[in-house]
């Protein structure tokens, strides 16, 4: 079992910057991909941006590419979602997940993934 807690969120103006961090705890976090997903008011939640277990790959949704970089620290159990030139339209909760079934390929769906967290709120004011 994984348990996955996020912070760093909060309100930024646009064109901004936030950190969010999602510290893991339970199965060896080196182990698995981690990924990145977010709602919005009234939408679907959706895909972000993945890592693999060490960091050596990673893939983004084209809405966020060359704008947010994701990263991890297996010596911390965290993973990290670097958020620049933020955006109105980058509000939403955002949410940590694992995936536990695979270490080096990346997966978008959300049925993919095994644990989440609860998420934090980022808020772009224009």
């Amino acid at each position: 079992q994984v348990q996955l807690v996020e912070s760093g969120g909060g309100l930024v103006q646009a064109g901004g910057s936030l950190r969010l961090s999602c510290a893991a705890s339970g199965r060896t976090f080196s182990t698995y991909a981690m990924g990145w997903f977010r709602q919005a008011p009234g939408k679907e939640r959706e895909f972000v941006a993945a890592i693999s277990w060490n960091g050596g790959g990673s893939y983004y949704a084209d809405s966020v590419k060359g704008r947010f970089t994701i990263s991890r620290d297996n010596a911390k159990n965290t993973v990290y979602l670097q958020m620049n030139s933020l955006k109105p339209e980058d509000t939403a909760v955002y949410y940590c997940a694992a995936d536990l079934h695979r270490s080096s390929s990346l997966a978008t769906p959300e049925h993919e993934y095994d644990y989440w967290g609860k998420g934090t709120l980022v808020t772009v004011s224009s």
